[in-house]
Parts: structure tokens; sequence; C-alpha cells
């Protein structure tokens, strides 16, 4: 079930049976109408304005795909700049890459920096950095004395950007400033500030040296060979040569590289900087190659926001390359701790067979990540992929969306080029799916008025549109929304002290009878009540099941009708006898099938646009998902509703683990038996993650999805307590779902 029984009017309310079970509309005539932020529906005269946002959005649709596709790279001022003081090998009096000399005194901003965009930005470290690496660059080869001079001045202006510690820095920025710093005084450059900010700068290296000496021994000397054109002639460039890889980069890094070059005058370095120079023409980017990490970021940030599926194909093309990299131990990805940490995460969220996690850990226990890997690493680590709920992190992600970018490096971000796109198109599809969504809730709100135990409208849809979120899944996320709440209802009616045995008897009779039920009769009106609310649903999910399946499922949908409520027969029994089962197995054999998950996960199965056939339904695949289904969700709910069952008599997996484990229940047993039982359900939750992403089986992905994001369902109800007794921070999450706009979002102008 979903949350735990409970029963708070005593009796259901006397209303006409045929008051409650019609389908909405949509569910007879189609999807609802698209509604635009307007408020006009589509083919009124506001047509017009919802034209414009397809074409708007197909529009955005394209820039991306071709992002995907193809990985447009920002170009870096700081590794441009290192570039270009590569010397000729025949003559250490000539750049070897005249070409980055010119584009940096073509792309010096008006008030004298360096840096993409900083006339639209505020200062920060990286343009800084930027600007003194090319002031620096010039210097070298006497090449614009009116740039290095403005570019001096910028620097002087803002030279207090760099010791302000709350503003971002480029990875290594306290090393790799110093070390320009003491390039450009090699050079009799002054630099226009007081000799005490400049004594901050060396303070605030050595306390990053310091800081940098907590980690590993070989974590240290990675770090300090990252940041190797930091250190100038004090760094021992035979060890920095040891990171050198396949195709001549250290690091991927065209700045480490170009100063390794410079240092070591290393053949292999300069075979990777002509091919990026050749490649790029003047400017190079912050990292090369990048694709993997650029094109997962993109993949990333179209799942966070909701909106990877209209990119299908697109992304699995991506996994698969970058799967086989992985399978390869390719360095690109390997060697890349981000790299590496959001490929483990992806590709295990697609189902690929990955099992070690083994090099993040040792990197997270380093403490040499930046910031945000740190942060990325911990969350594939800590982060389970069943304790939230998607479209919840949807709403969070898109509030909290980097436009700039995902990854510092030692010059600013590097990233995807269609942020701004990506936004912009999940903004907007939010929003169209919220119109839906409250389109869809109206219905239910109809029903409020029947007043049932637990009829929580906005909540009972809310489970609904936290997974199956798509505006297409219209037709199986109504019928989710409506087998969850006669689920629940029934649930009520068994778990009543005032429901007599006469009536849940009769109720049985009656589901198993079903079309012939007028050969029962009603014992009375709360009975008749629940069967035709129950009657009139499930029938009018059945026949529109049939049109879209080509068969009839009423014996199925029937079938999981008599036997939830047998179940729950059973434990209303046992609570009135004040039986308790000898075994957790015989406990479970029955309360496996009280928790009634085939009655309202299964049905919305036949409305995804999947064929399901009987025997699919009656393979061993399809059984193991239900039952697994059933155990997450009897073990979760018993976990956090055992005080109040207890204190109501009834049987439950924690005081019944207690009484087998330790043979009685006091505190200590009751908590360790608590302890067993979330185990239980966590290590059925990787069981049911290994069955949903295997290959193969008669039953479609999509619909072995269905079950998984109800066990995610579940976990986020039961994470401190009954969800239906505590609903604040429930109806708090529906809201933000189906209700509430998105807040604080500044979408950049085009």
């Amino acid at each position: 079930m979903l949350p735990s029984s409970i029963c708070s009017m005593g009796q259901i309310p006397r209303i006409s049976p045929h008051s409650y079970g019609m389908l909405p509309k949509q569910m007879s005539k189609g999807h609802p109408s698209m509604i635009t932020r307007g408020g006009v529906e589509k083919g009124e005269v506001g047509g017009n304005v919802q034209s414009l946002q397809v074409m708007h959005s197909k529009e955005l649709q394209a820039k991306i795909r071709k992002q995907l596709q193809r990985i447009e790279l920002s170009p870096s001022l700081y590794d441009t700049a290192w570039v270009a003081m590569v010397p000729k090998r025949s003559s250490s009096q000539a750049p070897c890459y005249p070409q980055c000399i010119e584009w940096i005194l073509q792309n010096q901003h008006d008030d004298g920096s360096w840096g993409i965009n900083s006339s639209s930005l505020s200062v920060n470290k990286d343009i800084l950095l930027s600007t003194l690496a090319c002031v620096v660059a010039l210097k070298k080869w006497n090449a614009g004395s009116y740039h290095i001079r403005r570019g001096l001045n910028f620097v002087g202006r803002n030279f207090s950007v760099a010791m302000d510690v709350q503003n971002i820095a480029p990875v290594g920025f306290n090393i790799t400033f110093s070390g320009l710093i003491t390039l450009a005084s090699g050079m009799g450059l002054q630099l226009p500030v007081w000799q005490t900010d400049i004594d901050e700068i060396f303070h605030l290296r050595k306390i990053e040296l310091e800081r940098d000496a907590g980690g590993t021994i070989s974590a240290r000397k990675a770090f300090m060979a990252y940041v190797a054109e930091g250190f100038g002639n004090l760094q021992d460039w035979d060890q920095v040569m040891a990171y050198q890889r396949k195709n001549g980069s250290l690091f991927n890094s065209p700045s480490t590289t170009a100063a390794a070059a410079i240092h070591s005058f290393n053949d292999r370095t300069l075979n990777y900087l002509d091919s990026l120079t050749n490649k790029f023409g003047g400017p190079v980017p912050a990292m090369y190659p990048q694709n993997i990490y650029s094109q997962l970021c993109t993949v990333d940030a179209l799942e966070r926001t909701g909106i990877s599926q209209k990119f299908a194909r697109e992304i699995r093309d991506i996994l698969d390359t970058t799967y086989r990299s992985w399978l390869h131990n390719e360095e690109e990805v390997m060697l890349d701790i981000p790299t590496c940490a959001m490929a483990f995460r992806l590709l295990r969220t697609h189902g690929y067979d990955i099992t070690s996690a083994k090099l993040l850990k040792q990197q997270l226990l380093s403490n040499k990540l930046s910031t945000s890997a740190q942060s990325e690493v911990e969350y594939v680590l800590k982060f389970p992929l069943h304790s939230t709920l998607d479209r919840l992190e949807h709403r969070r992600n898109i509030e909290q969306f980097k436009v700039e970018g995902s990854k510092v490096l030692k010059s600013g971000y590097c990233g995807s080029h269609s942020n701004e796109e990506i936004l912009a198109l999940a903004v907007d599809y939010f929003h169209s799916s919220q119109s839906v969504y409250q389109q869809e809730l109206k219905y239910f709100e109809r029903l409020d008025e029947l007043k049932f135990a637990r009829v929580m409208p906005l909540i009972v849809h809310f489970i609904s549109t936290a997974t199956m979120f798509a505006p297409e899944l219209a037709d199986a996320r109504m019928v989710l929304s409506q087998t969850s709440l006669l689920v629940t209802v029934y649930d009520d009616f068994f778990d009543c002290p005032e429901t007599s045995r006469e009536e849940k008897e009769n109720y049985i009779a009656l589901i198993e009878k079903w079309d012939n039920h007028a050969e029962i009769g009603f014992c009375s009106k709360n009975v008749e009540i629940v069967f035709y609310a129950v009657y009139n649903t499930y029938k009018q999910i059945g026949e529109k099941a049939a049109l879209k399946q080509n068969r009839s499922i009423m014996d199925q949908l029937v079938e999981d009708l008599v036997s939830s409520a047998k179940a729950m027969m059973v434990e209303a029994d046992w609570t009135a006898t004040k039986y308790i089962p000898a075994t957790m197995e015989e406990y479970m054999s029955n309360a496996e099938v009280s928790a009634a998950f085939a009655s309202f996960v299964c049905p919305p199965l036949y409305f995804l646009g999947l064929k399901l056939s009987e025997e699919d339904v009656k393979s061993h695949e399809y059984t193991q998902l239900l039952k697994l289904t059933n155990v997450i969700g009897r073990l979760q709910n018993d976990s956090q509703t055992y005080r109040k069952e207890i204190l109501a008599g009834k049987v439950n997996s924690v005081l019944l683990r207690a009484l087998t484990d330790s043979g009685n229940t006091s505190l200590e047993s009751i908590e360790a038996a608590k302890d067993m039982v979330n185990s239980d359900a966590e290590s059925s939750m990787v069981e049911m993650r290994s069955l949903v992403f295997s290959e193969g089986g008669p039953i479609p992905r999509p619909g072995k999805d269905r079950f998984w994001e109800m066990c995610k369902i579940v976990f986020y109800f039961y994470r401190e307590d009954d969800a239906y007794l505590t609903p604040k921070e429930m109806m708090s999450s529906a809201r933000a779902v189906i209700l509430d706009p998105l807040r604080q979002l500044i979408i950049p102008c085009d």
C-alpha cells in the first residue's frame, strides 16, 4: 500500500453509489487540452500564441541536438596565452604559434581585460588570471605595448578580486596567478599595485600549498603537476612528464602542456599543441579533448531538468560511446575524475554494467578534488538512486541551473554552449506540464466532496505526476491516480474497527462475482458505496485498456482486487484475534499481497504505449517485479508505522522480527529489528534495480521502470513517517510539482 491504513472518520459517508468512478474526459476522448501560460486553450484565440511556443520549442531542441552531436568548445584566454608563449623548435626568439598572439591582440575588451563575455559579467578571478596571462604572453614577444599597458591597468584596478576568498576561484588560482606575477616581474613588468597586496597573494599561495599537503602523496604530486606552470623553474619537470598521456598532453590541459613544452622541450607535447592549434586556429579551449565530458554534461543537464526524453536517441549514442571508453579504460574517461564520476553515475542510472566505484572513493578520500568535483563524487557515492522523485528534482535543478558551465578548471568553466537553450526549454516544458496536471487535478477535486477517510486529491495526483511527468502520459497518470485513491479507500474500509466482518466478507463476495454482483446483494450501504466506487472505475479502466491492448485485461484486474481484499481480510482477522504469525515467512506471504500494489501499479502499464500479452503478465520477470514492489512497499511501511500499529494491536514486521530475533519487544530489540527491516528493504531495492536494468525479458524497459518508480515513491513517502499523518511536507512537495510556478529564475537574454 501507500501510506499505512488509518480510519479517522468511523464510517464512510453515505452517498450515491454511482457518483464515484467516472473517468475524466481525457480518458475517453484523448489527452486534455494544453493550456498556455496565458491561460488560453489551444484552438481558441490564443492558439497562435501556443503555435509560437511550439516553434520556439522546436528551435531550442534543434540547437541542443546539434550540440549533442558536435560539441563546440569555448576558447580559454588563459590557455591560449600559455600556448602563445611556446617558442619555435628552431629558435627561442620567435613564437611557435603566432596565430595565438594575433588572436590575443584582436580580442582585448574595451576595459583592457581578456576573458569570455567579460563585458557582461562582474570581474572575477578567471578574468583577472586570463588578463595577466595575456599581458605576459605579449610581453614575452614584445608585441602590443598598448595592449600590455591597458591590461596592466585593468589588473591593477581589480587586484582586490584576487584576494577575495568569497569569489569563485579557478583550480589552483593562488598558484597560477602568483606564478604569472613572478613571470611578469622577471620580464620587467611593473604591476600598479601595492607590494603588500602582492605579498598577500603569495601568502594565499602558501596556504593553498599547505592545504594541498593534506592529501595523499600521489594525489598531491598529480595536483602539483596539473598546475605546474605556476611553479616555473622551481618545478621538477621530469616528475611532471610522468603524467604525459598518449596524445602528448598533460591532463588534456593546453596550459600545462605548453608550460611543459617550454621547460622540457618534449616533442610529444609540441605534437599535441600542433594538432590543437591546427584544429582551432588562434584560440584553444581549457581542456582538449573533452568531447566525452562535455557531452555527458549536456546529457546530465537534460536529465536533471526533465527534458532528456526529447533527445533519447542522441543520449543513447553518447552513453554507448562512453561505455566503450569505460570498458577500454581510456584516458579521457578514467584519468579525469569529474568525467569518471559523471560517466559512472549516468551509465549506472541507464543500466549499463558498472559495478565498481573504488577509484571515486579513493579520490574522495584524497581530499584533492575541487569543490565542484567533490560534490559530484559525493553525490554519486552517497545519494541513492531511489531516494528522490524525478519531478521534484527537475524543479530544484531548474531553479538552481548554472548557465555559465558545470566544471571549474584552471581557467573558468568548462561545459556546454547549449546551457541557455536547455534552461529555456526546461522552463517552458515544466510550466506546460503543470498546466496539464492542473487540468487533471480538477477531476479529483470534484471527488473530494466524497469525504473518504484519506482522500487528498493533490497528494494522490502528486504520486502520479512525480514520476510519470510527461504530458503525453496523461492516460497512464490518471489511471494511477484513480487506482491509488481507490486502494486507499478500500484499505481503510478493511482497517476500520467499525467495519464488521460480515461487511468485509460481503465486499469480497461482490468482487469475486464482479459483473454478477447483483446475485449477492449488499449487507450495508457502506459496502455498496465502496464496491461501486471500485467496480465503476476499474470497469472503465478495463474497457479503455482493451482498446489499447486488443484484448481484455478485466480478469487480471479482478483477480488482483480479490487477492488484495482477501489478504486484507486475513490481516483484519489477525488483529481481531490478536494472532501473531509464527515466522516472518508466514507474515510476508500475506503482507506482500495485502500491500495491494498489483491493484494500482499494474493498471497504468497498459497505458504506456506497450503491448503486454497475458503470457507477459504471467512471466517470471513480471512476477518478480511485482513481488519486489510489494516487499519493498510493505517493509518500508512497517519500518515507519510500527509504533502506531503496535499500539493498535496490529502485526508488523518490525514487531515480529524483534520477537523472533530476541524474544522480546524492548526498545533495543525494536530498534535493532527496524534496522534489519530497513536493510531488507534496501537489499530488495538493489535486486529490483538489477532486474529493471537487465537486458531482455518479456517486459519492455518502460514497463519495468513503472515498478522502479513506484518503489522510489515508497521510499520518498516513508522517509520519516506515514505521509498521510504528516501531510505538511507532502502538500508542499505536491504543490511544487503541480501548482507553484518556478521561482528565482534568471533566464539570460538572447
